[in-house]
């Protein structure tokens, strides 16, 4: 599976790209606001429960490649997750720190929700974060979401939730 955009090439994760998403994944700055930084045997979890996802749901994170050199700067996909006590489709993504402000995730995000309303059955899409995660809420809404909901997650932080619904993708 591979999905391209202007400057991007979206495709699956492979243990080659270990290396690439452990600049992402283990930096402080950027995990700020997720539960935890990665070592290196969280990101090779990581690309395992991926490679899982894309053999039994069809999709998942994939890496996000500069399409003229094909150089892995972070990922983006769609998963499952808990958002508010019920399963959702959501979109995520992780740019390198040093790529970061210059368009990417949304350019990564837009072809991820077209993906998904062009070859799912979901007629909704979400990302969710922390409150204090203004930068991907940003891109939440650069991708066409609006804010939909707010709740205390299990450490008692503010997380938000943003979506887009199908019949919003089609009249945009």
């Amino acid at each position: 599976m591979v999905i391209e955009t202007k400057r991007l090439i979206l495709r699956e994760m492979t243990y080659d790209d270990f290396n690439a998403l452990y600049q992402v994944l283990a930096d402080t700055d950027i995990m700020r606001y997720y539960p935890y930084t990665f070592d290196e045997n969280r990101v090779k979890n990581w690309i395992e429960r991926n490679i899982e996802r894309y053999r039994i749901l069809g999709f998942g994170l994939w890496s996000v490649c500069f399409k003229e050199t094909g150089e892995v700067i972070g990922d983006c996909g769609l998963t499952m997750q808990l958002i508010n006590g019920q399963i959702k489709p959501e979109i995520g993504y992780h740019i390198r720190a040093d790529k970061q402000r210059k368009g990417f995730a949304k350019e990564a995000a837009i072809a991820v929700r077209d993906w998904t309303f062009n070859n799912t059955p979901f007629n909704m899409v979400y990302s969710y974060m922390s409150h204090l995660n203004k930068p991907s809420a940003k891109t939440a809404v650069a991708y066409g979401c609006k804010q939909v909901d707010e709740f205390f997650d299990d450490e008692n932080e503010i997380t938000k939730v943003f979506a887009i619904s199908k019949d919003e993708w089609i009249n945009r």
